[in-house]
């Protein structure tokens, strides 16, 4: 008798989230060997991809080694620590063939465009001297040796950073042998030194071979005069242990704990495979580190995060056309925002369009007479911020300004207590974080005294206010007057300020409070439909998807019938196409030169559509343990825009991903005959709008 959808175990069809998560970034990696990707931009992919896959060690693999320490047994094998460590080591091990194998081929390629990477060995005679005439006009100052045999601390080696470790050795052989690391300065320079131009060929090399060119110069002095050098990394884990001293306020605790993470067990020793094995066991002898596990070989270079930045020399061509921010058809220049608010609900769609949108709306609320107070949530923000600034304008000015700075946005920790301590000296209210519940939320409250009464003004993102981000992720930011929407963001401010008090919401939904419960009944709203004969169908973009309940009730829609689209960009736990649970849904993902980043839910509800957009992925941190906020979109104009962009993107064979039961990350091909490349087509579409 075949399985029923009553008896069916839906946790037998729940990719593991790990597995998932290398999937995504194998994507990624795909954007980097797809020859439809400019070449420069091919190799910024080698360096995203290289950055996720450092991140994901030191936060995922880090709570796997946890969970093995632990010796907790787990009896499904899907998600059995050991294995899915197991299984993790075997996909980086193949990726990481393809990704050397890429960068190699890209290098040869940029090679035919007059663009030549070259090491120490390459160099001439004129570029050896640029070489060390920058060694000792620039680099010098940066290089501190570590002499390995009165090495002492392994937290000395820090944790993403590059050394080099090198052989010493004299051919007069009256000094013994020695070893030393030296650290590539990479954060206090460019990791690419730009060698002066021949005729129509561009050279670039790297830090790290520069130091090797000069290791004479570094060590001469001692009497070594021959030199091996392999690169080395370690990475270490990244969890925060927050100690429970009441003495210490949370920022203290903080601050204490990122101490801590620089000297976090490592979790990954990478090398270069050409390192002698006396010298590598030399190394990690010395640097206390042992196991097969914490151990891999690699090439000639590390942190590859770096070619994120790599310079463009060569022709435009290799780069993507240029795609300046566009103006936005409904704000006229020198209009006020406030006054068009209160005709018509605005929505800006980054990169597509300026961000400078949002700086006007805050520089003009910190000027504005009739307005009181200016309230923000902020997760991230740009390393040099008008946003900021534009605040700090506002509390100059008089207003009472009220910031949320989420300190728990990891690896942002630092940077945000540093950030919570200028705006506190300017006058900005800084609302401490809630410990537990990190404020995830895209929030910006204005209230202003109208005809003698409150009126709220503000602005639902699904991304940060970081004027940075905004001009690589793709993110929809509501900018409304209507009151029943504004005052409840008022109250989520309220939330913060009286310490988990929460109110209650009737237009906004609010994790951790609503925001599951929300989604399982607008899709079982369209279970409903669907099984009384009625149009049912949903259209879901987000980030991530790794909730199982949320999962579990998407198959049990398409068991009932309800046409669902989702548009996933990283991790999605879910297995779209299989018969008789899972055939009604259609999965895509899209990774381009831009960042999917926008959340966006199109419900059918009877031919009543609903939308939705806001700050929350399916995840059981987003629903339950942070606190998110999701807006209605009423506007009709509005969720024409969105309904077009989602089409846009559903209609994508070019950049579009798809995955199945027996399938990863194929691109997809639709029946159109149409090249369409969704990102580029958006642009477009509201290129021509702002032409209007």
């Amino acid at each position: 008798m075949e399985e029923t959808a009553s008896n069916l175990n839906y946790s037998e069809y729940i990719i593991n989230r790990e597995i998932s998560w290398l999937h995504f970034n194998a994507r990624v990696l795909q954007e980097a060997i797809d020859p439809a990707t400019p070449l420069v931009e091919r190799i910024k992919f080698l360096g995203i991809f290289s950055n996720n896959r450092d991140e994901f060690f030191r936060v995922r693999v880090a709570s796997l080694n946890r969970l093995v320490k632990i010796g907790k047994k787990y009896y499904n094998e899907k998600n059995d620590p050991k294995s899915v460590l197991n299984e993790i080591n075997n996909i980086v091990s193949e990726q990481e063939k393809i990704f050397t194998k890429t960068f190699f081929k890209i290098v040869k390629e940029l090679a035919k465009h007059d663009v030549y990477l070259i090491n120490e060995k390459d160099l001439d005679e004129e570029q050896g001297k640029f070489v060390k005439q920058f060694y000792q006009d620039e680099m010098r100052q940066f290089l501190f040796p570590m002499m390995l045999r009165n090495f002492q601390k392994l937290t000395s080696i820090k944790d993403g950073s590059i050394y080099l470790a090198v052989e010493l050795k004299s051919s007069s052989r009256k000094l013994d042998d020695n070893f030393a690391l030296v650290k590539v300065p990479q954060k206090s320079l460019s990791r690419f030194l730009i060698l002066p131009k021949k005729g129509s060929n561009n050279y670039i090399i790297l830090l790290d071979d520069v130091i090797r060119h000069c290791l004479p110069d570094i060590f001469a002095l001692f009497g070594f005069n021959t030199f091996n050098a392999y690169t080395i990394k370690i990475t270490r884990d990244a969890e925060l242990d927050i100690d429970n001293d009441i003495a210490k306020s949370f920022l203290e605790k903080m601050s204490d704990s990122i101490k801590q993470r620089k000297k976090g067990i490592p979790v990954r020793f990478v090398y270069d495979d050409e390192i002698p094995e006396v010298f590598l066991n030399r190394i990690t002898k010395r640097l206390k580190i042992s196991g097969d596990d914490n151990l891999r070989s690699g090439g000639r270079y590390h942190n590859f995060k770096d070619f994120m930045s790599f310079p463009n020399v060569g022709l435009g061509k290799l780069s993507y056309p240029a795609f300046p921010p566009l103006k936005h058809k409904g704000i006229p220049p020198n209009t006020s925002i406030i006054k068009l608010l209160k005709k018509k609900d605005i929505i800006l769609h980054f990169p597509y369009q300026s961000f400078q949108y949002v700086i006007d709306f805050l520089r003009e609320a910190s000027i504005d007479p009739l307005v009181t107070e200016i309230k923000m949530t902020f997760y991230r923000a740009a390393k040099y911020s008008n946003v900021i600034n534009a605040l700090v304008n506002a509390a100059r000015n008089g207003k009472k300004v009220t910031v949320f700075l989420e300190i728990q946005a990891r690896f942002d920790e630092e940077a945000n207590i540093l950030l919570a301590g200028k705006l506190h000296e300017e006058g900005v209210k800084i609302v401490p974080t809630i410990p537990g519940y990190k404020v995830h939320s895209k929030l910006i409250g204005i209230k202003r005294i109208e005809d003698e009464k409150d009126v709220f003004y503000a602005n639902i993102s699904t991304g940060n206010f970081n004027e940075s981000t905004a001009k690589v992720y793709a993110d929809d930011s509501l900018m409304t007057a209507n009151q029943d929407i504004a005052s409840e963001v008022d109250k989520v401010f309220q939330l913060f300020e009286t310490r988990y008090m929460h109110p209650e919401f009737k237009y906004l939904i609010v994790s951790p409070f609503y925001t599951r419960n929300f989604f399982i009944d607008a899709l079982e709203n369209e279970i409903n439909n669907a099984k009384n004969g009625k149009e049912a169908w949903a259209i879901i973009k987000i980030n991530s998807l790794v909730d199982k309940k949320m999962v579990k009730k998407l198959y049990q829609a398409s068991e009932a019938g309800v046409r669902l689209k989702l548009i996933v960009r990283g991790i999605c736990v879910l297995i779209p196409g299989i018969n008789g649970i899972s055939e009604n849904i259609e999965v895509i993902s899209i990774i381009d030169r831009f960042l999917e980043h926008s959340r966006v839910f199109v419900f059918c509800n009877n031919k009543n559509n609903q939308y939705y957009i806001g700050s929350a992925d399916w995840m059981p941190r987003n629903l339950d343990n942070r606190i998110e906020v999701i807006t209605p979109v009423l506007d009709k104009d509005i969720q024409k825009e969105l309904w077009d962009m989602l089409q846009i993107q559903l209609a994508d064979n070019c950049k579009a991903r798809v995955s199945g039961e027996k399938y990863i990350n194929r691109y997809r091909n639709t029946k159109s005959k149409k090249n369409v490349r969704a990102q580029f087509e958006i642009y477009n579409y509201f290129k021509k709008k702002a032409e209007l």
